[in-house]
Formats: C-alpha cells, sequence, structure tokens
C-alpha cells in the first residue's frame, strides 16, 4: 500500500524518518535496561523509575492502550488472509461478509489461548510462526512476475497514486516499526533482562529496517502502482507458489504481532495496579492479581482482549493506526527523553553497560514530537491534552508521589550547577584570558554631562558589560533614599531605549566610599568589574582632583582605569578613533586597541576606522613598526597598514603638540598614562584643547589580543 501510494522514494523517506525514531528508542530502552533490572511492565517500569510514579503512570496508561488497540490492529489485519475466502464467497453466492465474521472468532480464540496456557504457548508459537514467516519471505523474493517497468524506468523517480497524504500512510506503516519493543514489555519473563533486551532490540530493528528496504524495492519492480495499492494481496502474484504462502504468511505475521500485543499489555496493566497507579484505586487490586506461580496477569488479560474487542468492531485498519501511532510516539519520546536527561543530568548512579548519546536520544524525543503533529494535528493536541488530564488525575489521587517537579530534577541541579560554577570561574579566571570590558562609572554630574553615558553604550552594545550609578551625596535615609528613586526615575526616563547601560543610583557620604562599596560587588552580569570609568569635562575640570585621588583605591582591586575627558563639540565617529602609543606606557598599548575594537562595534561608529599612532626614538623604528604590525596581524585587527603611522621624534618635539595637530578631527582620542605620573595630574590630563573627547586609559596588567 504504501509503495503503491508514495512510491519508492517516499516508503524510503518514511523508513528513515520512522527509524529515526525507533532506533534512538532501541538505543535507549537498551541504555537504561543495562543500568537497572527492568522487571514486570518493561517501558513503564523505566519511566516510572524515572520520571516518577504519577508521570510513569500517565504514560503508562497511553502506553497500555496503545498496546491494547494494537491486538485489535493486528487482528483486522490478519483477516487480510482471508482474502481469496471472502472473494469466493461473493462471487459464487453473491455473499458479502463483514470482516468482523473472522476477526471477532479470531480475537476470541486468541484471548482464550492466552487466559488458559499463559504466555509460555504464546512464545512456543512465536517459534512456529516466525518460521512460516521466514519461508514466506524467502519464497517472496525468489517470485517474479510478468510486469515491465516504464522506459528510461528509476526507483528513485517511481511516482505512487498519490491517493493519500504522505503522513497518512506514515501513520498507517508506523505500527510495524513497534515491535522491537516486545521484549522489553516481556521483561518480568525474561532470565537475563540486562542482556537479552539490548541484544534483542537492537537485533530486531535493524533487521527488520533491511527487510523493509528490499521488500519495497521487491514490489516496486514487480507491480504497478495501481496494483499495489488497490490489491491488499498483490505480493500472492509475485512469490512462488504465492496464493498459497502469502495468505499464509500474511496470517503468520499478523498473527504474531498480535500474539506479542496481547502478552506485552496486560503486563504493563498488571504493573501499573501493583504500582496503584491507576486512577480508579479500587480497579488496582483486580488487575494486580495474577494466577499461578509466575503470576499471570489474569485479570488484565481479560480486560485487555474486551478493549481489542471493541476496536475490532470498528474494523477501519486505518483510523486504528493513527491512534495508535499517537500513542507509541509519546511513549517513544518519553524513553528517548529519559536517555538524554540521564546523560544531561551526569547521575552518577547511572552507569550503564551499554551506552546510547545524548544527540541520539535527543534526536529520537524531538523526532517523536514533531511526528505527532505532521500525523495529525487534532489527534496530537487532543493526545497531550488527555494526558495532562489525566496526569492531575492520578496526581490528586497520589498526593504523596512525586510529581512534574521531579522530572527535570537531575538536569536542572546539573544546568544550576554550571551555570554558578562558570560565572565563579569567569571571577577567579587569569582576566588575560578571553578579556571583555565590564566597566562601572560613578558620576555626580548625570544631568549635566551625558557623554559618558553613550561611551558606556558603545562599550556594552556588543562585546561588554556597563553599569553607570549616579552618586547621591549623604548618608542612607528616608530622604536620600527618595531622593536616589527620584533621581533613578529620570535617568530612566532620560535613557535611550535602545540603550543597553544599567542604570542605578547609590548613597554615599563620599566619592571614595562609593568606589570602594561598587568595586568590590558583581555586576549585573554576574561578572566581578574589570575598569572603572571617571569622566571630567575638558572645559570645566574641577573633578579632575577627586579622580586622581580615587585612581590609587581603583588600582588596588587590579581594575583597569579609563577617564573620559569629554569636549562640548560634537563627536564626528566617522573621523574614527585615533590611538597613540608612546615608549612611555606600552602596557597599555594592547588594551587601548581592544577598547577601540570593542567601541567600534557599535552601530554609531558605523564606517569609522581605528587609526595608530606610534611615537618613538628614530634608532627603534624598524623595530618598532615590525611588533606592532606583528600584533595587529596575530590578533586579526581590522587595521589596515596604511591606518598605522609611526612617528620618529626627539625629546625637543612636544607630544601634546603633535597630538593636537594629528588628531584634531578624531571622533575618540586614546592615551594612555602611567600611575607614577598622577602626581602631576593637571598637567597630564589637560593641555589637548584643539581635539575633541579623549579617553585616557591604564591597565592593570598587559591584555592579550
Amino acid at each position: 500500500f504504501a509503495v503503491g501510494t508514495v512510491g519508492f522514494a517516499g516508503v524510503l523517506g518514511i523508513l528513515i524518518l520512522g527509524h529515526l525514531v525507533t532506533i534512538p528508542t532501541a538505543l535507549a530502552i537498551s541504555e537504561i535496561a543495562t543500568n537497572q533490572k527492568v522487571e514486570g511492565g518493561g517501558e513503564y517500569f523505566i519511566i516510572s523509575r524515572s520520571f516518577g510514579l504519577n508521570i510513569g503512570a500517565t504514560i503508562g496508561i497511553a502506553l497500555y492502550l496503545s498496546q491494547a488497540v494494537s491486538v485489535a490492529f493486528y487482528i483486522i489485519a490478519f483477516t487480510e488472509a482471508f482474502q481469496y475466502l471472502f472473494d469466493w464467497l461473493y462471487q459464487q453466492n453473491g455473499i458479502f461478509l463483514p470482516r468482523q465474521v473472522i476477526s471477532i472468532p479470531s480475537m476470541l480464540l486468541l484471548a482464550l489461548l492466552i487466559l488458559k496456557n499463559g504466555a509460555g504457548i504464546g512464545v512456543k508459537t512465536l517459534y512456529i510462526i516466525a518460521s512460516i514467516l521466514f519461508l514466506a519471505i524467502l519464497l517472496f523474493f525468489a517470485g517474479h512476475t510478468d510486469y515491465s517497468p516504464p522506459v528510461n524506468f528509476s526507483l528513485l523517480s517511481v511516482k505512487g497514486t498519490g491517493d493519500f497524504p504522505f503522513f497518512i500512510v506514515f501513520a498507517i506503516v508506523f505500527p510495524a516499526f513497534t515491535g522491537m519493543t516486545a521484549g522489553v514489555g516481556l521483561s518480568g519473563d525474561l532470565k537475563n533482562p540486562g542482556r537479552a533486551i539490548p541484544v534483542g532490540t537492537i537485533t530486531a530493528t535493524i533487521t527488520g529496517m533491511i527487510i523493509y528496504v528490499f521488500i519495497s524495492w521487491k514490489l516496486a519492480m514487480s507491480a504497478s502502482p495501481e496494483d499495489l495499492a488497490g490489491n491488499q494481496l498483490v505480493m500472492s502474484n509475485i512469490a512462488v507458489i504465492g496464493k498459497i504462502i502469502i495468505p499464509i504468511g500474511l496470517a503468520a505475521s499478523t498473527l504474531s504481532s498480535a500474539i506479542g500485543s496481547i502478552l506485552v499489555a496486560p503486563r504493563t496493566l498488571q504493573a501499573l495496579a501493583k504500582d496503584r497507579s491507576l486512577p480508579l484505586t479500587r480497579t488496582n487490586y483486580f488487575f494486580s492479581r495474577g494466577k499461578g506461580d509466575t503470576s499471570e496477569p489474569f485479570n488484565a488479560t481479560l480486560i485487555t482482549s474486551c478493549i481489542a474487542l471493541i476496536f475490532i468492531a470498528l474494523g477501519n485498519v486505518n483510523a486504528v493506526a493513527q491512534i495508535i501511532s499517537m500513542f507509541f510516539m509519546v511513549t517513544y519520546g518519553s524513553l528517548c527523553l529519559i536517555s538524554f536527561l540521564y546523560h544531561f543530568g551526569a547521575d552518577p548512579s547511572y552507569r550503564p553497560v551499554f551506552k546510547s548519546r545524548w544527540y541520539i536520544s535527543l534526536l529520537g524525543f524531538l523526532m517523536c514530537f514533531w511526528l505527532m503533529f505532521q500525523i495529525n494535528t487534532p489527534y496530537a493536541l487532543v493526545s497531550i491534552v488527555l494526558m495532562i488530564l489525566l496526569y492531575f488525575l492520578i496526581s490528586n489521587t497520589h498526593r504523596e508521589r512525586g510529581g512534574i517537579q521531579d522530572i527535570f530534577q537531575g538536569a536542572m541541579f546539573q544546568i544550576s550547577r554550571n551555570i554558578h560554577i562558570f560565572l565563579q570561574k569567569s571571577k577567579k579566571a587569569n582576566p588575560e584570558e578571553k578579556w571583555r570590558p565590564s566597566a562601572v562609572c560613578i558620576s555626580k554630574a548625570t544631568l549635566h554631562r551625558d557623554k559618558v553615558l553613550r561611551f558606556l553604550d558603545w562599550i556594552a552594545f556588543k562585546y561588554g558589560f556597563a553599569t553607570y550609578i549616579h552618586l547621591v551625596d549623604g548618608y542612607y535615609s528616608r530622604a536620600t533614599y527618595r531622593q536616589s528613586k527620584e533621581m533613578l526615575e529620570k535617568l530612566l526616563a532620560r535613557a535611550d531605549l535602545k540603550s543597553h547601560v544599567y542604570l542605578d543610583t547609590l548613597i554615599s557620604p563620599s566619592y571614595t566610599s562609593a568606589i570602594a562599596q561598587i568595586i568590590q560587588l558583581p555586576s549585573i552580569s554576574g561578572m566581578e568589574y574589570n575598569m572603572i570609568i571617571f569622566e571630567f569635562d575638558k572645559e570645566n575640570p574641577d573633578n579632575l582632583t577627586q579622580i586622581a585621588e580615587n585612581i590609587p583605591l581603583s588600582k588596588a582591586g587590579y581594575m583597569d582605569v579609563g577617564i573620559l575627558a569629554s569636549s562640548r563639540r560634537i563627536t564626528n565617529n566617522r573621523q574614527g578613533i585615533h590611538v597613540w602609543i608612546r615608549t612611555t606606557d606600552m602596557e597599555n598599548s594592547n588594551l587601548m586597541i581592544l577598547l577601540s575594537y570593542v567601541i567600534l562595534g557599535h552601530p554609531a561608529w558605523k564606517g569609522g576606522k581605528i587609526k595608530i599612532f606610534n611615537i618613538c626614538k628614530a634608532q627603534d623604528y624598524a623595530d618598532t613598526k615590525e611588533k606592532l604590525m606583528n600584533l595587529i596581524q596575530t590578533g586579526r585587527l581590522p587595521i589596515a597598514p596604511g591606518n598605522i603611522e609611526i612617528i620618529r621624534i626627539d625629546e625637543s618635539v612636544n607630544p601634546k603638540s603633535l597630538i593636537n595637530a594629528k588628531s584634531a578631527e578624531a571622533g575618540l582620542t586614546v592615551l594612555g598614562f602611567r600611575e607614577e605620573q598622577l602626581k602631576h595630574y593637571q598637567e597630564l590630563f589637560t593641555g589637548y584643547g584643539q581635539i575633541g573627547d579623549i579617553l585616557f586609559v591604564n591597565a592593570s596588567r598587559e591584555r592579550k589580543i
């Protein structure tokens, strides 16, 4: 049906999609089964012992229903083996019999067989059925037909009839991939489930996938799409003695699956009842009871047979397939998620002998979730809503049990632990490695000068973090508290909505105590501050003394220092940033260049360039140029060689006059200074009247580019 409807390429797509679910699930089951003893209930046992009994019960009930409905699905398919009988009765006697004439008695006989003899007879029957099935497949591949593929025939170009959407066909075919979990469902009856489950599950999955590919190829080569889609027993026209062996093989195939489901489903229900997980508490005792020494789930088998009979009465195999697929997707997705969370949570008690990979489990989980909505969005939504309601019903019945809050406990612990450790290590890490600015500025001149706010935004836009704190003079009191809140409201009202600067206020009796408080606290980013920014007005540097006095305090914490001397002229960003390096402050050069690079990341500096001037003695010219060019090249900085100028100068030339001349039009000029020069701070920071804004930089240590 699938090959005839969506073509050979379409079936390959179905096989790939289906096994992107079943292979991760098989690996996840195998992994979990080798970490813990999987007792009765198989998949339910794994889910409930991993996610807690309430979540386990919610998914387990959905799993049980899918297994019970699967019995009906396979019995309905079993009746197709009697197609020739139905056709003969209609052609010879005009009698049209519904499929239920075969399916209902077959279901009753199967139920009676299992109820009377238990799992032992079912497993023994499977050996005989598997032998018949193996023979039927061999004779199918040995057969041939008179069908001649069209000219220029190519398997991948074979088109189906297109009567059904791709994902509807996928939903109809998908239950054929789910038999690989039958062994997990019989886990309580296995001698060594830790070994048998991985070997059986993985082998079944891979074997099934290979056989399906070759069967699809054989069908596409042997019959037209119309025959494949319209004739349920088209294989009988291909196989050797197909009229006999294919109906028998079909009966064997579907009956084996039906036996597997009717053995597994009651054990899932019995395990649910033993855990008292069913929402109707009085039913738990009834369904948990077993028969004989092996505790055969007699009562659970009885109710499973009744559910299967209801769906058999419906008779539509395609509708039943969509329901089954939805329930299996929920279960398989849960198993994959468990495996992923175990990997991610790094639980020391999780030590499976067989190991999958976290990304394979994550892929399986995502595929299940996606395919649910691709198959049937209303069914998917209804399934999710019903399971949520069922969860709350079970949680209300068993309030003492762990609920949904326990699901991601290990993963949440791991995330929280990693974040805190990462932040702590970020604070303690060598500042020379992967440096980024985390700057703070404390100022009382907020309402008078705003250039420092724009400067901080340049730093914080892309590569760094910046905090601006308005200082409220005074001791902490109700009055100063109200004053600080009013100032913060003004700051927020004036702030650009696109600004990346964190704004705050601080009450302190002195500028020095404010700095001492701030530099000891982490920034809003979680990083410690590594740079303090001071600012003064070039035309009225009345706070320059205050700045100079507090630089040593800042340096005590190994902080980099930036002093913004703001001018009242409009900043012309297109003229770029001029960086002046002198032999007397080479330890500042790397930080000066890095800050310039960070600032140019802001859109306001679009089109601007970094230009480096290096003042050196004539005899050091060649060596200085080589070092600077090598620094730019190895640091992968976007600075063209033409924007590097080495200036030979002797002691008779005043560097300030040279800087005033060369950088008169620069958007920002960056200069370095040494701490010992602060003795003459007035001379150090003034005398640059011909240029605009200046950033004076002092690095606590040499930064790596």
